[in-house]
């Protein structure tokens, strides 16, 4: 009888995603639990202050943390404590150890990095037999002083010459580590950008989403919990197409079913809120969605509902589409809803993205202009909104300016004024694309700007479909953005 070992003494140990290096600030295992909830693969503990004592009990903390996320526990330089705590794996500077002499005291099946600034590093850490390298900096940091930085172009010059993953480090941050992935990382390690932030976890969900752009198509997945427009134009139908012609994939949640067409909303019937509980648990129970996008809810009921499944989920980039009402005028909110809506589900949203009467709506306030629409943005992210994009479109103006706020400054969007009757479907289409570009890997500045173009060609390209108001066209707009 023949048996069948598998010798896994030559495996390749991958490191890759968001790579956390710790701080030396108060409350660490706190901060570092909350940033493993948005997605940490690696954790290395760096501690430069402590005793060794001390540096040993917090290193059995961060280790059984470690252990409860399921997250790789690297020590670092410290050769003796990484032992003694028995962490998967040791980094060392190039000043502060010798990769073979780790190698031989760890043993075959732990990790070992080392840090590298150049080309020649990092094949000579490689050819130690090193598992990774870390390399940089990439970007000015504070965390330590850096004679030159390499950016994602010095990086790019590792791809392809090394066999073993790259740990981009040094100035990372949300808005730049895109380039530094597109350039060949594997991995980015980060500190401030996550353990500073006011919300680790938000912080460290934001910089895991990143890694999508690396993946196959579909790349992200989102989940749109919105009601059923029978015309197809809006709603899960108009989200659907959205996110399938963008490139992710789509999952749904029905709110309320409509009977409406291109003239307008005549029945809604909206769906039992156990039921609507059913379809959320089905799907994030079972698929690994990226990114909640909510439409409308209708009815109060429906808006407690899903607060309470997003909660229990721990979904944190989440695109609230405040929908209130339709072209024709239809409420798509009840009054109660409108409450809930305020109280519950603004204060879990990554971004909320209202129009003029939705905004006023929400806030009480009478906006005629881009300063009032400054104005709105900021009274919403007093309400809990962790960012708000204020849309224009029903402003007079000759160009369409919409302005996100992040809670520190303002960023205006623009686009010229499309003459259209055939705009169906616009706000969910544009909430729909910028939570599909999240999914895939681009941080909200980018998905923003990438949806807003998005949108305008679908206005653009919308043909005269139905009686009333057409809806957009998502197939030609897709296309067209793709074409170089």
């Amino acid at each position: 009888m023949l048996k069948l070992v598998v010798d896994h003494s030559g495996k390749v140990r991958r490191i890759g995603g968001l790579y956390l290096i710790t701080d030396q600030g108060e409350r660490l295992v706190e901060r570092v639990r909350e940033a493993f909830t948005g997605g940490v693969n690696v954790l290395q503990y760096r501690d430069k202050v402590r005793g060794r004592q001390e540096r040993l009990e917090l290193g059995r903390e961060l280790k059984r943390l470690c252990a409860e996320f399921q997250v790789k526990f690297i020590m670092n330089d410290d050769l003796d404590l990484a032992i003694a705590l028995d962490a998967d794996g040791l980094h060392l500077g190039q000043e502060d150890g010798d990769p073979v002499a780790a190698r031989a005291a760890l043993g075959p099946r732990k990790i070992i990095g080392v840090s590298t600034h150049s080309l020649e590093e990092a094949l000579a850490a490689q050819t130690a037999g090193a598992d990774y390298v870390g390399f940089g900096a990439i970007y000015p940091t504070g965390s330590k002083e850096v004679g030159e930085t390499r950016g994602p172009e010095g990086l790019a010059l590792l791809k392809g010459k090394l066999k073993i993953p790259i740990v981009a480090i040094g100035g990372i941050s949300r808005d730049n580590a895109g380039a530094a992935i597109d350039a060949g990382a594997d991995a980015c390690a980060v500190i401030s950008s996550v353990l500073s932030a006011r919300s680790p976890g938000l912080a460290a969900a934001e910089l895991s989403l990143l890694f999508n752009r690396c993946g196959v198509a579909p790349r992200g997945a989102v989940l749109t919990v919105a009601g059923s427009d029978s015309g197809g134009g809006a709603g899960i139908q108009g989200d659907l197409k959205t996110i399938t012609v963008l490139g992710s994939y789509g999952a749904s949640a029905i709110s309320a079913l409509t009977a409406q067409n291109t003239r307008g909303v005549s029945s809604i019937h909206p769906v039992p809120p156990a039921f609507l509980a059913e379809q959320i648990d089905a799907v994030l129970s079972d698929l690994p969605i990226d990114v909640v996008k909510i439409g409308m809810l209708f009815s109060p009921e429906n808006a407690s509902i899903l607060s309470d499944k997003l909660t229990a989920y721990g979904m944190r980039i989440v695109v609230l589409d405040p929908v209130m009402s339709a072209k024709g005028g239809v409420a798509l909110l009840e009054d109660e809803a409108l409450s809930v809506l305020k109280k519950r589900l603004v204060p879990l949203s990554y971004l909320l993205t209202p129009n003029i009467p939705e905004a006023e709506r929400l806030t009480g306030l009478t906006i005629t202009d881009a300063a009032g629409m400054e104005l709105a943005a900021r009274a919403l992210h007093l309400m809990g909104a962790r960012n708000v994009l204020v849309k224009g479109g029903h402003l007079t103006d000759g160009v369409v300016t919409d302005i996100l706020y992040d809670g520190t400054g303002f960023t205006r969007f623009t686009a010229p004024r499309v003459l259209s009757r055939n705009t169906h479907g616009t706000g969910c289409t544009l909430a729909s694309a910028i939570a599909t570009f999240l999914a895939q890997g681009e941080p909200l500045p980018g998905a923003v700007l990438r949806a807003k173009l998005f949108i305008t060609r679908a206005i653009k390209f919308a043909q005269p479909l139905g009686k009333g108001h057409g809806p957009v066209n998502h197939f030609l707009a897709a296309k067209d953005q793709a074409e170089p």
